[in-house]
């Protein structure tokens, strides 16, 4: 459910209605009952996932027996989707776009660190062990459902200038990725100020809760926003400016660097990873 469910919402941070699924199912040997329960658990979770983004699944293809010296790969759904955008100038990028815009996450964050990319690059426990403990992130339809709504209402309304989907890095990688991706603007830098809510600082800035979307919108539409987004969760955590970039927790600073070194580590992080 969790492919289904990033992959239609990465449709929608661009403005569009999703309407299809394609995909390809990789496992290692189905004579392995463990190996065929986990790809019956991914069929049915697809299914379900797939009713309620009212998305057929077109096409597709499933890939057994992928093993080396008797070693399978981990249960791999790979998910393509489209969507459906009947006005293309209302085309939503996930780059900030203006100063002083506000910036929002539609939806909610839950303790979900456990695994995440930050559990295995900083914390060192592998996939497979993250499989293990069963700790992955509970997907929430009914809420996925409001939040991918909710992106939709105010991108046809025109009421926002930006939406990016929240997921590998968390909150605070998505928050850099959208100063990043300024489509030829200069980059631009974000002040956050999130509280804790009990949770520890790392599952606030870099756990992998689903069903969120970062957005950004002027000032002056703040009550549009909420009003738009009906029952869906608007969480106000900061502004666009400034050549910082700022995370404060609980009113304490906890990541202050300027944004042009951070976008030169984040472009030469698969240069690094090779050396």
């Amino acid at each position: 459910m969790l492919a289904i469910a990033e992959a239609a919402r990465n449709v929608v941070c661009v403005g569009a209605k999703p309407i299809a699924v394609t995909n390809c199912l990789n496992f290692a040997s189905p004579e392995r009952p463990e190996v065929m329960k986990s790809f019956s658990d991914v069929i049915d979770g697809m299914a379900e996932a797939c009713e309620a983004f009212e998305t057929p699944v077109v096409s597709g293809n499933v890939s057994f027996y992928n093993e080396t010296d008797g070693r399978g790969i981990l249960p791999t759904p790979t998910i393509g989707m489209v969507g459906l955008i009947e006005d293309t100038r209302k085309i939503i990028t996930q780059g900030f776009k203006n100063e002083g815009d506000i910036i929002a996450v539609l939806g909610a964050t839950n303790d979900d660190l456990s695994v995440s990319e930050y559990a295995r690059t900083v914390a060192g426990i592998s996939t497979t062990e993250m499989i293990k403990t069963g700790a992955v992130p509970r997907l929430d339809l009914e809420l996925e459902l409001k939040v991918q709504r909710a992106c939709l209402d105010l991108a046809e309304a025109e009421l926002i200038h930006s939406a990016h989907d929240c997921a590998e890095g968390g909150l605070a990688v998505a928050i850099a990725e959208s100063c990043f991706s300024s489509l030829g603007r200069d980059v631009v830098g974000a002040s956050i100020e999130v509280e804790s809510g009990g949770l520890a600082a790392e599952a606030v800035l870099f756990g992998e809760s689903p069903s969120r979307i970062v957005i950004s919108f002027a000032p002056e539409n703040l009550e549009r926003v909420k009003e738009t987004a009906g029952d869906c969760p608007v969480s106000i955590i900061g502004k666009v400016g400034d050549d910082l970039f700022r995370i404060a927790l609980d009113s304490q600073e906890r990541i202050a660097i300027p944004i042009h070194e951070l976008e030169a580590i984040w472009e030469s992080s698969l240069a690094s990873y090779l050396q």
